[in-house]
């Protein structure tokens, strides 16, 4: 407990008093603290309680996650009488996608409060989705099902989910290219491959084929990256055949 307790009180010493800010995030003062300090650990910090459990935050993520599809699951469920259940899943999934999350978790400023032994500036757009799901998952454990439900209403829900506009909103193209494509029975390729060029980072190209037709080409520092977006380009080169497929 001493272990915890330090980690606790080192928190407090930080510019800015981290409870404080995490409590005008959540809207209530935090009971189990050190839930919170878990939330906002990465794991380069590399630590462990007594019993030799690693002390950061993708356990809480995980319950998190679940939470959010739980509380979203259910809003839809009511909100949307007349959809099925591949209507509703595919809804849920435009909700809790990693770009909104990561939005979420840029908006509240979240990466402001983690402890890390790895520059911040390094991290990818993941982190801040990373570290909004932990948050949800410390409010459950912390405060049950109610209050986490109360805070994903004030922070996801009422500001952020529009029925009508999350009709139309596309989460990964490349999925929605690959849809559309095998429904109208059009072959398709991926053609990937390493492009160092002059750049520092190592970028890959891809060019994407349709009917052995290359209709779009893109360049990115991954590769799911330059298929994303060789496929967004495809996308609005086919709008108008894919928009009445969607």
């Amino acid at each position: 407990m001493s272990f915890i307790r330090n980690i606790l009180n080192s928190r407090f010493d930080k510019g800015g008093n981290f409870f404080l800010r995490v409590e005008k995030i959540v809207g209530f003062k935090p009971k189990k603290k050190g839930l919170y300090v878990k939330a906002f650990t990465h794991r380069s910090m590399n630590l462990k309680d007594k019993n030799g459990n690693a002390i950061n935050y993708e356990r809480l993520e995980f319950v998190g996650d679940a939470m959010l599809s739980s509380v979203i699951a259910f809003y839809l469920f009511e909100e949307v009488p007349h959809g099925d259940e591949g209507y509703l899943t595919k809804m849920r999934s435009k909700v809790v996608s990693r770009e909104h999350l990561n939005e979420l978790g840029k908006e509240l400023k979240l990466i402001d409060l983690v402890e890390t032994n790895i520059p911040k500036q390094n991290f990818g757009n993941n982190i801040h989705g990373n570290l909004f799901e932990a948050l949800v998952g410390a409010i459950y454990l912390d405060k049950g099902y109610k209050y986490c439900e109360k805070f994903i209403y004030k922070r996801v829900i009422n500001p952020h989910v529009d029925i009508e506009k999350l009709e139309g909103k596309v989460i990964s193209y490349k999925s929605l290219l690959i849809e559309w494509c095998q429904k109208e029975k059009n072959s398709f390729d991926y053609n990937v491959y390493e492009d160092t060029g002059n750049d520092d980072l190592k970028h890959f190209s891809v060019k994407l084929s349709i009917n052995d037709k290359v209709v779009a080409k893109a360049r990115a520092t991954s590769k799911k990256k330059a298929e994303e977006k060789a496929s967004k380009r495809a996308f609005f080169a086919f709008q108008k055949q894919i928009t009445r497929f969607i």
